[in-house]
């Protein structure tokens, strides 16, 4: 039996048992976007373009084509039974509890280690652009997007709503000027056609193993796509949502990505990116104040994610709560059905690394770090393996959901291959060997106490139903 519920429930109590279901259908049309646009393709895109050159096209090609093929697995068993746990619940339903407890908190230290990063960052363009101390800022920051998580999930939506809107109108805009000046609208410009893409060194001037590495960079610039399936599970429609989500993501990351690493890499050498790729580009066709528009684009990207990350590490909390894998205390919901104490508790960890990135030496908080820095492959790669297993399941009994998996399970099967082998890619890559190393060691310690919960523990709730 399929369980449609659309959130999972706590003992009943005269507080809420329900998560909130306060998103609305354009909260999670613009989730479904923002979530694909971080502050990574603004400044980050500029280290894979110096090391694959124009072929870095070809990296975001099988990043993006890998995001696709994750999304269409996890839209599947999204809209069988959407639930704020997303892929860790479906882990444990197709794996086992060790591999749901697992996947969640492994997932849960990846976003809680977010929080500094963007923290920093924002605090950082604050500083840049309005003076002060930059802890001062990064306080604010954090406590600002905290408030408004704790108030209603529909705070959360409506930031994120407007911080997406910002992001998609800054890249549309960058994308219609860069082709006006590829066709020559700029007179008095410094760039214009498309020679940069086989100029100086040709198309491929490092060859393909730097396309590959280019593709290691790149592909965690896609994390994040996946937060659709928590959120939408806190709208009154799950199911729409998530399959709008999934069925646009191609169109998405063919504009926003390649769209706009095309004319990057069009219009620029690609050893000539020493302010991020756009503020490069902007600059290059003559377009005033240029700094200052990236600043504020970049600090929206930014606040973005950070938002974006104290949601999804409370909501997986949450969920990891519900099914008797965290403390139950993390379950505790304020009358408009916001987990709380999972938000504090995420914020409060988060700030925590935020002053150790202010006063640990640099190697403590890289290696802090780069204990999560392979954790999206793992999260990919449970992702396929769950979906392997449950699709199976789901084709036995009749069953179609709004999202279907293509060429089940020849492509899934496929999927799983290549992250296994992008993972061990990572371990022979010098650049890579710190975040796979550091990642390996946080997922066996992680892995090995869900084993343990898994052979000691009473069955999870959500393990006493049938579930696709």
């Amino acid at each position: 039996m399929r369980d449609d519920r659309p959130m999972s429930t706590t003992p009943v109590t005269d507080a809420p048992t329900h998560l909130g279901a306060g998103l609305k259908p354009r909260h999670i049309t613009m989730i479904s976007i923002a979530g694909v646009i971080g502050a990574g393709l603004f400044v980050g895109s500029a280290n894979a373009i110096e090391k694959a050159g124009p072929a870095v096209l070809i990296s975001y090609l099988l990043a993006g084509t890998l995001v696709i093929l994750v999304m269409r697995m996890l839209g599947e068993m999204a809209t069988a039974n959407p639930d704020t746990g997303s892929f860790s619940v479906y882990s444990t339903r197709a794996l086992g509890r060790w591999a749901g407890f697992s996947v969640g908190w492994l997932y849960w230290w990846f976003w809680v280690l977010v929080i500094p990063v963007e923290a920093t960052a924002a605090a950082a363009i604050l500083t840049n652009l309005v003076g002060g101390p930059q802890w001062v800022w990064a306080l604010a920051v954090t406590l600002l997007l905290t408030v408004t998580n704790l108030v209603s999930v529909g705070n959360y939506g409506e930031f994120e709503f407007w911080f997406a809107l910002i992001k998609v109108v800054a890249i549309v805009a960058f994308i219609v000027v860069g082709v006006l000046a590829i066709v020559g609208v700029f007179p008095g410009s410094e760039v214009s056609g498309v020679k940069n893409l086989w100029q100086p060194d040709g198309f491929m001037p490092n060859g393909f193993g730097a396309v590959i590495t280019g593709l290691l960079v790149t592909m965690f610039s896609f994390m994040g796509t996946e937060i659709v399936t928590i959120a939408a599970a806190e709208s009154p429609n799950p199911k729409a949502g998530i399959t709008k989500a999934v069925n646009s993501v191609i169109w998405r990351i063919s504009i926003f990505y390649i769209g706009s690493i095309f004319v990057v890499v069009s219009l620029l050498p690609y050893n000539r990116l020493q302010d991020g790729s756009y503020q490069s580009v902007l600059e290059a066709i003559g377009i005033p104040q240029s700094g200052r528009i990236m600043d504020v684009v970049i600090l929206t990207a930014v606040a973005s994610c950070l938002n974006s990350s104290l949601y999804t590490a409370s909501r997986m909390l949450f969920s990891l709560g519900d099914r008797g894998d965290a403390p139950r205390v993390v379950r505790s919901l304020t009358s408009k059905g916001v987990p709380w104490v999972a938000v504090l508790l995420s914020m409060v960890i988060g700030f925590l690394a935020v002053v150790g990135n202010y006063v640990l030496p640099d190697k403590i908080f890289g290696y802090l770090l780069a204990t999560s820095g392979a954790v999206a492959l793992f999260v990919y790669l449970a992702i396929a393996c769950s979906q392997l297993r449950l699709g199976r399941t789901l084709r036995a009994t009749g069953e179609r959901p709004p999202v279907r998996m293509w060429l089940f399970p020849y492509l899934t099967s496929a999927v799983i291959v290549f992250i296994v082998a992008v993972l061990v890619l990572m371990a022979f890559d010098k650049g890579q060997q710190q975040a796979i190393g550091f990642s390996v060691i946080s997922a066996v310690v992680i892995i090995a106490l869900g084993v343990w919960r898994q052979r000691t523990a009473e069955p999870a709730p959500a393990q006493k139903e049938s579930h696709v």
